[in-house]
């Protein structure tokens, strides 16, 4: 585990030198994302970032943007709007930030919430939490990477569940279309595990880039009701009663969330670029340390290779996910 005292230490060598000057965060309109963002701007640093939410965030966000200026007047906050669950908005707001920018030092990831419900699939007919916790993110890493390879220390990181990753991804029915295959638990399965192989072989092809899959832990985001349809009364009431108190309970403050995940945008500890890092150095998913790769970073910030899974995703499921993938992300790339 990387304490929190240490983690407080690096982010504090945070300046306008060490800190990622231009930053994309899809999902920073709310939990992790949000509390990132703030602490981002905390730093006093001169940064700029194009903050990426729906219509109906816009007014929240337009507040959220008064406070993070009155924190740091140096940062830069470019609101964004765009429904990425649709992957056509997700192509449009690359193009525009890329119209805007010659390179990207952090893209952060965090879009998506935990399906509770039946499937609900996106207009270009994409189960919506997969459309944004797997394909818009893709999207996004393989439209951005050219920008970030531009960078001195490029980091992508994306959170969901990196180290959870599990050998029975379905490589039959990867959309989970087939009756009985759409459910919470086998979601996550099936999610964490693409999104990792994916990332894993996206970082392979494109050394001197830090890919991250974070797992957050118990955080207190809100999210846990988004999937939640309205006449799911009795899965309310069970979220209500029995797992919000237990996140509350268990759950890092908003303070140490947005710490550690700052701490994971810009610390060396993780591929060697960065603010300079004295402690033990993250193994990335292929069991190298100190070399580019994905890491696996648990909700301490340590590393796994989850060494018994990833060798089989790679071998068995990495070339299929992939395929599938850009099949579905073609006619946006």
């Amino acid at each position: 585990m990387v304490s929190y005292k240490e983690i407080r230490a690096s982010n504090a060598l945070l300046n306008d030198a060490t800190t990622p000057r231009v930053a994309v965060f899809a999902g920073g309109t709310s939990g992790i994302g949000q509390l990132t963002v703030r602490a981002l701007v905390s730093t006093g640093a001169s940064v700029r970032i194009h903050l990426i939410g729906r219509k109906s965030s816009e007014e929240r966000s337009r507040i959220f943007i008064q406070e993070l200026n009155a924190i740091n007047p140096k940062a830069e906050i470019i609101w964004v709007e765009g429904e990425i669950s649709l992957l056509s908005e997700t192509k449009r707001v690359c193009e525009i930030i890329k119209s805007k920018e010659s390179r990207i030092d952090l893209l952060f990831l965090t879009t998506g919430y935990a399906p509770f419900g039946a499937r609900n699939e996106t207009a270009e007919g994409i189960e919506i939490t997969q459309s944004l916790i797997y394909y818009s993110r893709i999207l996004f890493i393989q439209h951005l990477l050219p920008l970030l390879r531009l960078s001195e220390a490029p980091k992508i990181v994306s959170v969901q569940g990196g180290g959870m990753e599990r050998t029975t991804v379905d490589l039959e029915d990867m959309d989970l279309k087939k009756p009985g295959n759409f459910g919470l638990v086998n979601t996550h399965v099936q999610y964490v595990a693409m999104l990792s192989t994916t990332m894993e072989k996206l970082a392979a092809e494109n050394q001197g880039v830090t890919f991250i899959h974070s797992c957050p832990g118990w955080v207190n985001t809100g999210n846990v009701n988004r999937g939640l349809d309205a006449s799911l009364t009795i899965k309310s009431w069970l979220v209500w009663l029995f797992l919000e108190p237990l996140i509350g309970l268990f759950s890092f403050s908003d303070e140490e969330s947005g710490q550690r995940y700052l701490f994971q945008s810009t610390s060396a500890a993780f591929g060697g670029r960065g603010v300079p890092w004295k402690g033990k150095a993250g193994v990335n998913s292929q069991m190298k340390t100190g070399e580019d790769g994905l890491f696996l970073v648990t909700s301490k910030c340590d590393t796994t290779p989850n060494a018994k899974v990833m060798p089989v995703l790679r071998e068995k499921a990495q070339g299929k996910v992939w395929e599938h993938t850009q099949k579905v992300l073609g006619p946006y790339l």
